[in-house]
């Protein structure tokens, strides 16, 4: 039962967009007896900045989800702006501070880095290729930028939109080389589809296997296939590789951290988490 105590998260987005988070999020809180509640909230884009005020008038509110279309639109509203965020170009959560005042951050990216961590990467003078440069590939490289590696080599069929990307990684990660425009994984430590390819058996692959050396990791934002042909290729070519579904159950955590809420596991998450 929700109180005016009671801590809320706001999932702000699309009907169709707003139930994931809660479906996972509100087991694990009820499981560890915790007040709080994701509440789904569908906001017509036209609608959105005045309700995203209004929301934050609330005196239980900690802090917002956000899934599209408005994760850009978001940047505009809040008083302070993450580094991930900020070279994403995109949030999808904002935290209510004490003060008041509100943060923007991004975590489609931290959940890709926290599974290939967890999985025993270890990234430090690491080279790695993100394939597709859109709103989770630009999320994928700002979090890898911040870890440690030599060099992030970005891909994206819209070469404007890897050139963007490199000037934001840069402004804030002066130190990690940035190459553009190639396809050929060889060299490689870590390669990362981050486009749609893989959700249909017959797609092409993003990149050529063979030239992927064996112990390379391999990551795949798909989330309507478990195992794509690309990570079925990577794997039968001796590669560690990371499924789509392992970054959604991986940045759970790291919302909940953002707005207070410590301890939660992805195997906890999964565990708990209501089938829709």
């Amino acid at each position: 039962m929700i109180s005016g105590t009671t801590t809320l998260v706001a999932h702000l987005g699309y009907p169709t967009h707003t139930f994931t988070s809660s479906l996972i999020c509100n087991p694990w809180f009820e499981n560890n007896g915790i007040d709080a509640v994701v509440v789904p909230m569908g906001i017509k884009a036209e609608d959105y900045p005045d309700f995203f005020r209004s929301v934050f008038t609330l005196t239980n509110i900690r802090g917002a989800l956000v899934t599209m279309p408005h994760k850009v639109t978001t940047l505009e509203l809040v008083d302070e702006i993450s580094p991930t965020a900020a070279i994403a170009g995109a949030t999808n959560a904002v935290l209510r501070r004490e003060d008041g005042s509100l943060l923007a951050d991004q975590f489609d990216g931290a959940g890709f880095v926290r599974g290939m961590l967890r999985k025993g990467f270890e990234p430090s003078g690491k080279r790695a290729l993100v394939v597709g440069n859109g709103g989770v590939g630009s999320s994928i490289a700002a979090s890898l930028a911040g870890i440690g590696l030599a060099e992030i080599g970005l891909l994206d069929p819209n070469a404007a939109a890897s050139e963007a990307l490199a000037q934001r990684i840069n402004v804030h990660y002066p130190d990690v080389k940035i190459v553009m425009g190639s396809k050929d994984p060889e060299g490689y430590d870590l390669i990362v589809n981050a486009t749609p390819i893989g959700m249909n058996d017959d797609d092409p692959l993003p990149v050529d296997v063979d030239r992927v050396a064996p112990g390379s990791y391999v990551g795949d934002v798909v989330l309507k296939t478990n195992i794509t042909p690309f990570l079925q290729a990577a794997k039968d070519k001796g590669c560690t590789i990371q499924v789509g579904t392992d970054m959604l159950f991986e940045l759970i955590p790291a919302y909940l951290e953002f707005f207070g809420f410590k301890g939660a596991t992805p195997d906890e998450l999964r565990a708990a988490a209501q089938r829709p």
